[in-house]
């Protein structure tokens, strides 16, 4: 199995500048996005599941234009799960699992800690923290 990480900076950003051409020729199994900073709800059906992808995203950042994550996969998706289930942590969009069978997939975008103190104990909280069992799709 193929699996790709990329942090894109911008989903839609990364679309205009080409990653649907270079994901239909790479044709990687599974390919985990971070900074995606969009909510899908806003995303066309093409982009959204692009070259016969299925995605599966992290609910979007309270924040607009902040932080999230994608998870595209073109093999088959047992289960998955937006979020570590730690409210806290699940508003910046951070975290999508999801369970390819043989493989349990993490997708994470690690905080940031250079915006202080405050900043460097919620990144050392978020290292710490561990999710909770798949509860549901979502």
């Amino acid at each position: 199995m193929r699996l790709y990480s990329w942090n894109v900076n911008g989903y839609r950003a990364a679309v205009r500048k080409g990653m649907l051409g270079w994901l239909d020729a790479a044709r990687p199994d599974v390919l985990c996005l971070q900074e995606t900073k969009v909510d899908p709800v806003v995303l066309a059906s093409e982009i959204l599941r692009p070259c016969g992808y299925e995605s599966y995203w992290a609910v979007p950042a309270e924040k607009k234009g902040y932080n999230g994550v994608a998870t595209l996969a073109r093999v088959p998706v047992q289960a998955w799960q937006a979020g570590f289930g730690v409210e806290r942590f699940d508003v910046e969009g951070r975290v999508v699992f999801t369970d390819l069978g043989s493989v349990e997939l993490y997708n994470v975008y690690f905080p940031n800690s250079g915006r202080g103190p405050e900043r460097l104990a919620y990144k050392l909280e978020f290292y710490a923290s561990e999710p909770r069992e798949y509860s549901s799709t979502r």
